[in-house]
């Protein structure tokens, strides 16, 4: 009875701490942005009005509640600026991730069927990146895609190209930047999935008639989908809100929420707008995870 007990209470705490983590890391920071959202734009500082505070007692709480709004979200649908940035984030993102995907897809399946005594130093090859610094990592592709870069002057030494390729502060940039930043990201969802596949299964469907090519679409692609979708969600999810890597290597017609969300902070200091721009993106983030859980309790379902 006592181990029952134990067990039930050691159950509840693993459970607690993570959605302890939650309410105050995540929750407790989206109802302050939300709240501010609901502001309207002040010159003091903050910048925002009506300040809550809990000298008002509850009598003052409540009565500049009813000074919050909905109109920064109103305002954000007459400024095409805004709904520009939105599409075009995940438009970026979706493509980032996608290319990511036929990258990173030959790189795990190479790791998966490695052999197992060097498949350790293979998953430490493509976390390695990992012990650079992110920003000195971006900084560097600068170096490599400005017109007189090391790119550019290899392409020439090759006589591959008559002139140096303007390919920094393009989309094109931001794509690379995206694309290898985040690479590990989908390499090892992947990675774990192919490297679980029971490889009887490739040989069965060969003796059945299966070509190689064949058998991959039909065995191998199908079980690796939970990896495939964990991975373009670790890949599209940040990618969407990406700021630095649009900014340093994207050009000015490069529009991304990241880049409007910073400017409406710091150049602008209109935080009730930034906070509403922050929160519809938020929104907009839920849709893919929802999807990736409904996908990841499918996958078990079918498992058992």
């Amino acid at each position: 009875m006592m181990g029952k007990l134990t067990s039930g209470l050691y159950n509840r705490l693993v459970i607690a701490i993570p959605y302890t983590w939650l309410l105050l890391f995540f929750l407790a920071p989206f109802f302050i942005v939300f709240r501010i959202s609901l502001s309207t734009t002040a010159i003091a500082m903050p910048p925002y009005e009506p300040v809550f505070s809990l000298a008002d007692g509850w009598a003052g709480l409540w009565s500049k509640i009813g000074e919050l709004s909905f109109d920064n979200y109103s305002y954000l649908t007459e400024d095409s600026l805004y709904f520009n940035a939105y599409v075009s984030s995940v438009v970026i993102a979706g493509i980032s991730t996608f290319l990511t995907l036929l990258i990173a897809y030959p790189i795990a399946y190479g790791m998966a069927q490695a052999p197992r005594s060097i498949r350790p130093t293979l998953v430490m090859l493509v976390i390695l990146p990992f012990w650079t610094s992110f920003l000195i990592r971006v900084y560097s592709w600068i170096a490599i895609l400005k017109p007189e870069g090391l790119l550019n002057q290899l392409l020439l030494s090759l006589h591959i190209i008559d002139s140096p390729l303007i390919i920094l502060n393009t989309n094109t940039a931001v794509y690379i930047g995206i694309v290898y930043s985040y690479l590990p990201f989908m390499v090892l969802p992947l990675y774990s999935a192919l490297e679980k596949m029971d490889g009887t299964l490739i040989e069965a469907a060969q003796d059945l008639g299966c070509t190689p090519i064949k058998a991959f679409w039909r065995v191998t692609f199908p079980l690796s989908i939970p990896g495939v979708v964990a991975g373009c969600m670790l890949v599209f999810i940040p990618a969407v809100g990406e700021f630095v890597i649009p900014d340093l290597l994207g050009g000015s017609q490069t529009l991304m929420i990241g880049k409007t969300l910073w400017n409406e902070f710091n150049a602008n200091r209109d935080w009730p707008v930034s906070s509403a721009v922050a929160t519809i993106l938020l929104m907009i983030l839920v849709i893919p995870i929802v999807f990736f859980q409904n996908a990841q309790a499918k996958a078990e379902e079918r498992g058992k």
